[in-house]
């Protein structure tokens, strides 16, 4: 297409005449035939938006339905979910950063009309993904308990959690394989197959839950075991329904048996870019572990409530991520169509809609804090420190939704250094040295903590957005 063509695509009216809204709806959960380095801004961000936030939203959904059986165990068993998490963030660092690199690889494969290179990627992206998990998994087999007390974890949590995260550590393998394989079908733009197979995972996740923590019927009770086992079944045959779909194939994308085979030199392609995005996460979530480890020196009841409270942010975070992926997807599809105008476009008017609809619900936390904390526990110290996390991590919502599409747009274009160095700077170069000084010489205690990540999340997003506006990510090659 030449430079006539594209600007009269890029300029063609948003107003022009369209299906109505239920069947947008309806073709965006059946899964779109369109072209999305074409046509309406609008609609291409909606169809794709649309699976990609009620796919998060069920994962949100999970998060906050687990800690809501196992917060009927007690503080020991929500202070085992949030250090375990706080540890297995680390490897869903990794994974999240091969999921980036693999959407952005994949979408681009697909914007230039290359939809067997888009497969080879796919299938390098699985090799890799599996040799982490292995790596990584045996080990925390073995050393859960040991990685418990190390995180701070009393005798008595020591004792509580150590199965649950022996099973949930040991068995990351099939949540990373879920996010890789989700990563590939949004990637090539089936945002609706990639919505399906979660909810599939997930909804198996929420039955088992409270089956095998009380031990529903001909269950056992296996208390806070039972939450990881839930998880490492439902996901793990989400990611078998995730194989048969890949080699069944789909209109964007289908792995032939002759591909699935070691290419080194997308293999080498694909670990280059996935360097950057595992670092940025792996800072970030390493953040998360420094924190937690702050919180924890104010006791059990502060890391249940910041627990309790970072579940619930978690629950409104998760669908706004959704439209960040949607913002990656075209990124990575106009930029392989050679639209990179249409790219920056997308970018700025999903930000536009991620922060209406986080600021929303950020205004909803703030004014019934309290009952919907209850919803979850009823402890009076516990209900004390997730009431302060929430209302302070409510101001920053904004921020949050901003920041997290300026981040994804980076990624998507295959520039995934620019957020590692935004991350290395907001996180542990400001947040976690003013969450150590609020929170202890201050006296503000887990109050300080939880300041600290209102104030670095705001300076990450307003750092996004200028470097973003400088445009060096359009001249990116992956």
């Amino acid at each position: 297409m030449d430079a006539m063509d594209t600007t009269a695509t890029l300029l063609q009216p948003e107003a022009q005449a369209q299906p109505s809204f239920w069947a947008s709806v309806r073709e965006a959960l059946r899964g779109s035939h369109q072209d999305f380095t074409a046509g309406t801004l609008n609609r291409a961000i909606f169809l794709l938006a649309i699976p990609m936030v009620l796919e998060m939203v069920l994962e949100s959904l999970f998060a906050v339905v687990d800690v809501f059986w196992v917060a009927r165990l007690g503080s020991d068993a929500v202070a085992t979910v949030g250090l375990t998490e706080s540890m297995a963030s680390l490897i869903f660092a990794i994974a999240m950063g091969l999921s980036l690199s693999t959407t952005a690889m994949v979408a681009r494969r697909i914007g230039e009309k290359e939809p067997e290179a888009a497969a080879v990627a796919a299938v390098q992206a699985i090799l890799l993904g599996l040799g982490t998990s292995l790596a990584i998994g045996l080990p925390c087999l073995f050393l859960a308990p040991r990685l418990l007390a190390l995180m701070g974890a009393s005798p008595a949590i020591v004792a509580t959690g150590s199965s649950y995260a022996r099973i949930y550590l040991g068995g990351m393998g099939v949540i990373m394989l879920l996010f890789l394989n989700n990563a590939i079908f949004r990637g090539a733009g089936d945002a609706a197959i990639a919505m399906r197979l979660l909810w599939v995972s997930n909804i198996i996740n929420l039955i088992l839950d409270p089956c095998l923590i009380f031990g529903v019927g001909p269950f056992p009770r296996l208390g806070v075991t039972g939450a990881a086992l839930a998880t490492f079944t439902g996901r793990g045959i989400g990611v078998l329904v995730q194989f048969y779909r890949l080699l069944k194939g789909t209109e964007r994308i289908k792995v032939l048996v002759r591909q699935i085979r070691l290419d080194l030199e997308v293999m080498g392609r694909l670990l280059r870019v996935s360097l950057g995005g595992i670092m940025q996460f792996v800072i970030a979530h390493a953040s998360w572990i420094g924190l937690v480890r702050i919180i924890s020196l104010f006791g059990a009841a502060a890391l249940a409530g910041y627990t309790v409270a970072i579940r619930i942010v978690i629950f409104a975070i998760l669908p706004s991520w959704g439209l960040s992926n949607a913002a990656a997807t075209l990124v990575g599809q106009n930029l392989g169509a050679g639209h990179p105008e249409r790219a920056e476009k997308s970018v700025w008017r999903t930000g536009l809609y991620n922060m209406i609809f986080l600021g929303s619900i950020g205004v909803a936390f703030l004014l019934w804090t309290v009952p919907i904390i209850h919803l979850f526990t009823h402890d009076p110290a516990v209900v004390a420190v997730a009431t302060n996390c929430l209302r302070i991590l409510s101001y920053g919502n904004m921020a949050y939704a901003f920041g997290m599409v300026m981040l994804q747009a980076f990624n998507g274009a295959g520039d995934t250094r620019t957020p590692t160095v935004v991350f290395l700077f907001g996180y542990w170069l400001l947040e976690i040295p003013v969450a150590y000084l609020l929170a202890v010489p201050a006296g503000l205690h887990s109050k300080g903590a939880f300041l600290s990540i209102l104030i670095a999340e705001s300076v990450i997003a307003a750092t996004s957005a200028v470097l973003f506006r400088r445009g060096k990510w359009k001249e990116q090659r992956i």
